[in-house]
């Protein structure tokens, strides 16, 4: 009987428990709210004399103004700079036939980037390496063309092996089924066959050996007036 008696008292001391850890929540919750509402009193009561103080001090506004059109005048003229620059580099870039014989044969791609992005095409891109499926690199022209080209970059220049049929006929092969080209270009500084270069017109492949690659890297012309055939702008533009 003595277990059956002690059973109210151990409910009364578990619902006193659960009382106080409630009261104890709220008090944490109320504590908290309390907590919230003088930090926003005191963040409105900084905002207000700092607003009173620059009414009073106003020609601080003034001069955190002149400043600030000061520093964006600033900044304007130094982007301004940096593009007339950057503009210059481009149009002066040029690339002798023994520097592209000395570079490495991913810096000749790269190479080959710059001078088609010189000439107008804000696009160019380099995307040779594994798995490029015969496109080094890719451009679009000012005048709406799309341009895939192959590079083979000879170390020894002329002295070195010949480009033949074969790297054309991958070129074929990938240029305007997978890459979508307009304009099929495959640039050496070294020598093409005689095959190779009859495959090239049958087929409508460019050849840029190394006296036309001379002549471009030299900044005379743009490629698209060096080679012959080349299909006809896609869009009118300005350069049209």
């Amino acid at each position: 009987m003595s277990p059956r008696r002690r059973r109210p008292a151990a409910t009364s001391r578990t619902a006193a428990r659960r009382r106080t850890r409630g009261r104890g929540r709220r008090r944490r919750a109320n504590d908290r709210l309390v907590g919230l509402l003088v930090a926003a009193v005191l963040a409105v009561a900084l905002v207000v004399a700092v607003v009173n103080w620059l009414l009073v001090h106003w020609w601080v506004l003034v001069a955190i103004g002149v400043l600030a059109v000061l520093a964006g005048g600033v900044w304007l003229h130094q982007k301004q700079q940096r593009a007339r620059w950057k503009a210059v580099r481009t149009q002066a870039l040029r690339y002798g036939l023994k520097q592209l014989d000395d570079l490495h044969h991913a810096r000749f791609e790269d190479a080959v980037r710059e001078l088609m992005h010189r000439d107008g095409c804000q696009d160019a891109v380099r995307v040779g390496g594994g798995g490029d499926l015969g496109a080094d690199v890719k451009a679009t022209d000012p005048y709406g063309r799309r341009w895939v080209i192959q590079c083979k970059h000879r170390r020894n220049g002329l002295a070195g092996s010949a480009v033949g049929s074969p790297d054309l006929q991958v070129l074929n092969g990938t240029a305007r089924q997978v890459h979508g080209a307009d304009v099929a270009v495959i640039v050496t500084n070294g020598r093409v066959t005689a095959p190779a270069v009859a495959f090239a017109k049958q087929q409508r492949l460019h050849v840029v050996d190394r006296h036309t690659l001379g002549v471009w890297a030299a900044g005379s012309r743009p490629l698209w007036e060096l080679l012959r055939a080349v299909p006809p702008p896609r869009k009118p533009t300005s350069l049209s």
